[in-house]
């Protein structure tokens, strides 16, 4: 994944992290017009890096219905990423939000944009992070939230809550750039609230790496095949462990020596119980 992207708006050209850490990831969008009006948004806050996972058509950036909507902002478009999987989309993320159209009863800690943008900013400090939108009629599946550290809902009218795939990019985008504007994505700004709230006891920020998105994954993979051997963990009916397990994590904020210590005692779990343990 390219890293080095840098926004065309001179209000952020020196700010450090923020707008150049943050990409913006599109899962499946079906039609071109919102790819092009996803870009605008982007452009219009600052931001440029955009990535689209398994896009419905093909080469959506060369398509005219995107051209047409990016309305100058076919920089952005042009440059964007096509990649098959989130996970790939994901690469080289230690956090990322999804957004999601209703209320989740399982999947990591959900925000409104304000909140969430407040996270971001803090995230955004320690490395690279991702924003993740559905698709525009099914959204995110349950296995792409649950992928993801955190959750964003748009509080729109109840009677009225449809919003466009690409104002919900606008949406959030705007939300980043006022936080990111505020702070100036500066390691001394002000501890964020939502922070406190989700962990009012956790005054100290993680001193070490933050774990990267794959690395996490293969930690709940060795997690849940030593789960398995322990029969904790029933394959047939696992109910909702491992989402909740995941919930768990999420709210941690995981350091890179933090996932090694769970896997090493997944690893050692295995191997008590004689499963073999491929090391995935």
């Amino acid at each position: 994944m390219d890293h080095t992207h840098h926004s065309s708006d001179p209000a952020v050209a020196d700010l450090r992290g923020g707008f150049t850490s943050t990409r913006f990831v599109l899962v499946e969008p079906s039609h071109p017009g919102n790819v092009g009006a996803a870009a605008r948004a982007l452009k219009t806050m600052g931001f440029s890096r955009l990535v689209l996972v398994s896009p419905r058509v093909p080469h959506v950036q060369s398509d005219p219905e995107a051209i047409a909507m990016a309305s100058g902002a076919d920089d952005v478009l042009a440059s964007a990423h096509i990649v098959p999987t989130l996970a790939d989309a994901l690469s080289g993320v230690h956090w990322s939000i999804a957004l999601t159209a209703r209320q989740r009863e399982y999947g990591p800690p959900q925000w409104t944009p304000r909140a969430a943008a407040s996270l971001a900013r803090d995230e955004a400090l320690h490395g690279e992070i991702a924003l993740v939108f559905g698709n525009e009629r099914t959204g995110l599946s349950n296995e792409d939230v649950e992928r993801c550290s955190a959750l964003a809902h748009i509080p729109a009218n109840p009677a009225y809550s449809s919003l466009n795939l690409a104002q919900a990019v606008q949406v959030l985008a705007y939300e980043l750039r006022m936080i990111y504007l505020t702070s100036g994505a500066k390691a001394d700004a002000p501890a964020n609230p939502a922070r406190q709230a989700a962990a009012p006891e956790a005054s100290a920020e993680p001193s070490g790496p933050r774990a990267a998105s794959d690395e996490i994954e293969s930690m709940f993979s060795h997690l849940e095949r030593a789960l398995v051997a322990l029969e904790f963990l029933d394959p047939a009916n696992p109910k909702k462990l491992m989402s909740r397990l995941r919930r768990l994590f999420a709210r941690s904020g995981l350091e890179r020596e933090e996932v090694n210590i769970v896997r090493g005692i997944a690893k050692h779990i295995l191997l008590k119980t004689g499963r073999k343990d491929d090391g995935a």
